[in-house]
């Protein structure tokens, strides 16, 4: 591999990612690692040391996070100061550069001032820099377990929340997602053998199970185990989503349980249809492009294509090396991080 002279993070709660830079600024490597950050503080030092071992020492990086939301902290700032804790031990002998959204980047020594900035500002990074490549529109960023819907226009982003807890409010985060969300946060009930019959309030499946069945699904996309921590095959995933509906599997149900998981992806799409109409309404200039992102970016295909407007990959804006292309969207805030603090560094 080529020289690395910068590594951006997006330090999640369910996923570590990272972007690797080369001399000439160009993407030259992109990488994931799933990390439950809630079964404690060694998980996380884990995924980042063994991300970082692939590297050369003493290159530097910059960091975006949504870690600090795991229920291992007591509250978000703790998770803030915390995380920033393990990134300094576990990155240390190079510089390192925390994102705090709109106040830029802020060294990992002074995480406490400015932890309502850091905590979960990843989406901010990747819509900054979308401002800047395009003239305005809506980033859709549908990830394993949360979406984002992120106005920019004219060089801003134009967002009315920051915080998860405004965000929420105004429709700008959904928490709904391609892979981890539960199959009871989708819908009260559906319809099978022709009959309404209400969704079992039980873990038994995931919206991977869904977007498997419906063939959306790609393998890397899932890295989590399953709900039942079986295999994650067509099979099993019918099987476990027909446990919702109090049904056991046998191959003639498959083609029952494809069309059951083509209803729940129906239930998912309109509610972050209904989240996107809610944000567009908001916005002085009616926005005539989505920008997909994330790997549930399937998605955003199809609702652009149903509001009939311009769709938009990030594959096609973050790199234009083809074989990073997929990668880049679908860890985009670690990319985007990462070309910012570049950015920074030549201005």
């Amino acid at each position: 591999m080529k020289k690395i002279v910068r590594l951006g993070w997006d330090v999640g709660g369910a996923h570590v990612k990272l972007a690797a830079f080369g001399q000439d600024g160009r993407l030259k490597a992109v990488r994931i690692a799933p990390c439950p950050v809630w079964k404690g503080e060694e998980t996380l030092a884990h995924a980042l040391r063994e991300l970082r071992a692939e590297f050369e020492p003493g290159v530097p990086s910059a960091v975006t996070m949504t870690a600090e939301g795991a229920d291992l902290w007591p509250d978000r700032r703790a998770g803030v100061i915390g995380t920033a804790a393990l990134l300094m031990r576990e990155l240390a002998g190079a510089p390192l550069a925390l994102f705090a959204g709109p106040e830029g980047f802020v060294p990992p020594e002074r995480a406490a001032e400015h932890a309502d900035h850091i905590a979960s500002a990843n989406w901010y990074a990747a819509a900054a820099v979308l401002s800047h490549l395009l003239p305005g529109g809506i980033l859709v960023d549908i990830g394993s377990t949360t979406t984002d819907l992120i106005p920019f226009d004219s060089g801003r982003v134009t967002a009315r929340g920051f915080s998860d807890a405004e965000r929420l409010a105004s429709n700008e985060l959904v928490y709904t997602g391609a892979a981890r969300t539960p199959v009871l946060a989708l819908a009260a009930e559906a319809p099978f053998g022709g009959r309404w019959l209400p969704l079992m309030a039980e873990h038994y499946a995931t919206s991977a199970d869904i977007h498997r069945l419906t063939g959306d699904l790609t393998e890397d996309a899932d890295l989590h185990p399953s709900a039942d921590g079986g295999p994650k095959t067509e099979e099993a995933s019918a099987r476990r989503l027909l446990r919702m509906v109090g049904h056991d599997f046998s191959p003639p149900q498959l083609p029952k349980a494809r069309a059951l998981a083509r209803h729940l992806a129906e239930a998912q799409l309109a509610r972050i249809g209904r989240a996107l109409d809610c944000v567009t309404s908001a916005q002085e200039n009616a926005p005539d492009m989505l920008v997909g992102a994330g790997v549930g970016r399937f998605m955003a295909a199809r609702l652009a294509e149903r509001r009939d407007l311009t769709y938009l990959d990030l594959a096609d804006v973050l790199t234009d090396d083809p074989a990073l292309s997929r990668q880049a969207a679908d860890c985009a805030p670690a990319v985007a991080v990462g070309l910012l603090a570049a950015a920074l560094d030549a201005a």
